[in-house]
């Protein structure tokens, strides 16, 4: 059945339907849970936009030399997903997170995921890395401070800011690393840093197809 409502909404979203229209209709159509329906908004796009991101795509030897900006939350939240063997490789070729989780909740590993990400940076060469976190997300200033202590010790230079709206702040820059549509969409290079770090740490994403077949088992 989901791989049936993945199909009809794949076909409305070539034809041009705006994706909140198309997946009610489909969703409504097939009485697709609350999961499902997450899992088709957040992973199935039209090959317009697929085509789009695929020139957008930066690969790590791209970022030496380069300034990343980075949106904070959704790079832990889709790494924890990848490691906890919940993240989805969607059809723009970008990990996302099925956690369903609108904030952040730090966690005892956060700082030790926070250090390989740092290293990871450093191992890419960037020349300067700035994370941006929602400051009215709980315990966003001891993320932020953790962030910069990681930073430190990997010995990358890099800022880490609190502000109201990460996504209005990331849209100003050149490259980014989010999986958010908006700021891809408005970015000329985006870097999928979740993705590479789990690759680092041998976690893979679950792929899309298999993902549709098997997603009660997930």
């Amino acid at each position: 059945m989901l791989t049936e409502a993945y199909r009809d909404l794949k076909y409305l979203l070539n034809r041009g339907y705006r994706k909140g229209y198309a997946l009610d209709f489909v969703a409504n159509h097939y009485r697709l849970t609350l999961k499902e329906r997450h899992l088709l908004a957040r992973c199935v796009f039209p090959d317009s936009w697929i085509e789009e991101v695929k020139g957008k795509l930066l690969r790590p030897e791209d970022l030496k030399g380069t300034e990343l900006a980075i949106d904070g939350f959704n790079v832990l939240i889709t790494l924890e997903s990848l490691l906890e063997g919940r993240a989805i490789l969607c059809e723009d070729s970008l990990v996302r997170d099925l956690k369903y989780q609108g904030k952040y909740r730090l966690k005892e590993g956060t700082a030790e995921l926070l250090a390989k990400i740092a290293k990871t940076l450093g191992e890419l060469e960037v020349e300067r890395a700035i994370f941006f976190y929602g400051r009215n997300v709980p315990k966003s200033g001891i993320v932020a401070a953790m962030t910069r202590e990681a930073l430190k010790g990997a010995g990358v230079d890099g800022e880490v800011i609190l502000v109201k709206s990460p996504d209005h702040e990331l849209k100003g820059f050149v490259s980014v690393t989010t999986a958010d549509t908006a700021i891809i969409a408005r970015a000329r290079g985006v870097f999928d840093l979740a993705r590479h770090v789990g690759e680092k740490l041998e976690k893979e994403p679950i792929e899309l197809e298999n993902c549709l077949k098997n997603f009660q088992k997930i």
